[in-house]
């Protein structure tokens, strides 16, 4: 009988401790991954904005120029607020590319904050563009306000200019929390800031305008996956 109530005092004494074990390897852990491509077919994205064309190879999103049509964006048809997202990216080095986060489409025509004169149509895209260009620019990993206010949201140091690289694929992470937006290109930080004009909006990727006579040109993304942030 002794025995059997040792026994029993022990396992009770273990069970908060394997609550507390599991509580701590599910807060290590963090929010589950979700893959936003499969590497096969499209889904859970629309193009938004121009004409440009999205296509799947080799386990890739291809996205390829089209001549007389405005930026392009294949947008998530889900809209996200505070997450984490990751991505590989291959862009041609004449293409400029970019990554939308909480941004969204002018329902009409709308004059530009930045340029009241300027008006922007219905359909087209507004929100922060995380960048990809060639590294000569020096801004890749920048967050561009699309559409809008079209201005830089911060300064990269002069390690984040260099951060990207031309004609290989380059790793993108993006963290937005709060009003807290930040990026590394291939793990160097490059922005950091604050800002409180969109807290939840589309995810989309970017096939750049062309000048007449130029491209086609093309970028590729691959390994696509995000985590939202309770």
């Amino acid at each position: 009988m002794k025995k059997i109530l040792i026994a029993v005092t022990l396992l009770a004494l273990a069970i908060p401790s394997f609550a507390a074990a599991k509580k701590k390897n599910k807060a290590k852990t963090g929010p589950a991954w979700t893959s936003l491509f499969d590497g096969k077919e499209i889904k859970g994205f629309t193009p938004v904005g121009g004409t440009a064309t999205y296509r799947v190879e080799d386990g890739t999103i291809v996205g390829k120029t089209a001549e007389g049509s405005k930026n392009t964006f294949l947008a998530t048809d889900k809209e996200y607020g505070d997450f984490e997202l990751q991505l590989e990216v291959k862009c041609d080095v004449e293409l400029n590319s970019g990554i939308q986060i909480r941004s969204h489409v002018y329902t009409e025509d709308t004059p530009q904050a930045s340029n009241p004169k300027r008006i922007r149509e219905k359909g087209e895209i507004y929100g922060y563009q995380c960048e990809i260009t060639n590294q000569e620019k020096g801004v890749s990993g920048n967050f561009w306000d699309e559409g809008r206010w079209t201005k830089w949201h911060t300064e990269l140091s002069a390690k984040g200019k260099k951060a990207f690289v031309d004609g290989a694929w380059n790793a993108y992470r993006i963290v937005a929390k709060g009003d807290h937006i930040q990026s590394w290109v291939n793990g160097v930080k490059c922005a950091d800031f604050h800002d409180s004009m969109d807290a939840s909006g589309f995810i989309g990727l970017q096939v750049h305008s062309i000048k007449k006579g130029s491209g086609p040109y093309e970028v590729r993304w691959r390994n696509l996956r995000i985590r939202e942030l309770k």
